[in-house]
């Protein structure tokens, strides 16, 4: 059975859209560009999110989701890259979560796995994790509205339309993205 883990797929998709959007409005300067008093810039908010994508959901319930291959330090770094390296980025750390994601099944949810030594259950871990990957991404649409200003095309309920979207409210559950398995 697969009704709980679809649901985190298409969640995790809806994230996952809310960064590809953000990252199509903006220039290629703006994604290197730091945040106000020197936050993150997207291109390091791409490195981290893609880096702990990887490194806990690299043989999730087999070995701890903190890899000894993992520079999380590094992935702060401000970066110059292409749009191209960014969105390969981007990608990896997705592609390795929905992989995952496609492996899993129901029961899963309650086998323990491990984080940096610590215990988790798998469902435990999975809304942490999805946690962390929205407030990333939060900061990123958040940096996008600031760069693009006037210009920003709303990812969400635009304003002065909610009564519109009320009367015929369509897109409203998640879709998990498709299979990224053979």
């Amino acid at each position: 059975m697969r009704d709980i883990i679809a649901s985190i797929a298409g969640e995790f998709g809806r994230y996952k859209k809310l960064g590809d959007e953000t990252i199509v409005q903006l220039t290629d300067a703006e994604l290197t560009e730091s945040g106000p008093g020197g936050g993150n810039a997207i291109a390091v908010l791409v490195w981290h999110l893609s880096g702990n994508l990887k490194s806990r959901f690299t043989d999730f319930l087999t070995a701890d989701g903190e890899k000894p291959w993992r520079n999380r330090d590094e992935e702060f770094q401000p970066r110059a890259v292409l749009r191209c390296e960014l969105l390969e980025k981007w990608e990896e750390g997705w592609t390795t979560l929905f992989r995952t994601l496609d492996s899993l099944s129901d029961n899963d949810l309650f086998k323990t796995i491990v984080i940096r030594g610590e215990q988790f259950r798998a469902h435990e871990a999975l809304h942490r994790l999805m946690a962390h990957a929205s407030y990333h991404v939060g900061q990123m649409v958040y940096l996008g509205k600031m760069f693009r200003s006037s210009d920003w095309k709303c990812l969400s309920i635009p304003l002065g339309k909610s009564e519109q979207v009320n009367r015929n409210p369509v897109g409203q559950r998640p879709q998990a993205p498709k299979s990224t398995s053979g």
